[in-house]
């Protein structure tokens, strides 16, 4: 009869941990790189944003370190997501290629990922 107890009492508990998530891959668990200014978003400003945000050639708000583009990431993405024949688009055409659409979504992510240095 004990026996017949402890089955009675392990076929709950193997279905509750059958249906715990860390018992289980998720299907819907997307895995999403951690953007980090040093590793992924100070390259793209050093190649698209120099020398016009860099001192000293710089005349513009300064891009140079990560305080800076922090501050000011909400304009920046506004200005290379704009169209390229706006006036205020960056680069502009004449000095720098446009942000590949990917370097765009990375300034983005990085932006919704609370720019981790």
């Amino acid at each position: 009869m004990n026996k017949f107890k402890i089955i009675a009492l392990m076929i709950p508990l193997a279905a509750v941990l059958s249906n715990c998530s860390s018992a289980k891959k998720n299907k819907d668990y997307v895995d999403v790189k951690k953007i980090t200014y040093t590793n992924d978003v100070k390259p793209i400003i050093e190649n698209s944003c120099t020398p016009c945000h860099m001192p000293p050639q710089g005349r513009k708000e300064p891009f140079e370190n990560y305080a800076q583009v922090k501050e000011h990431i909400a304009s920046i993405i506004a200005r290379v997501k704009l169209p390229k024949e706006d006036r205020k688009f960056m680069p502009p055409m004449n000095k720098k290629p446009a942000l590949t659409d990917e370097q765009v979504a990375l300034l983005v992510q990085w932006q919704q990922q609370n720019m981790p240095e």
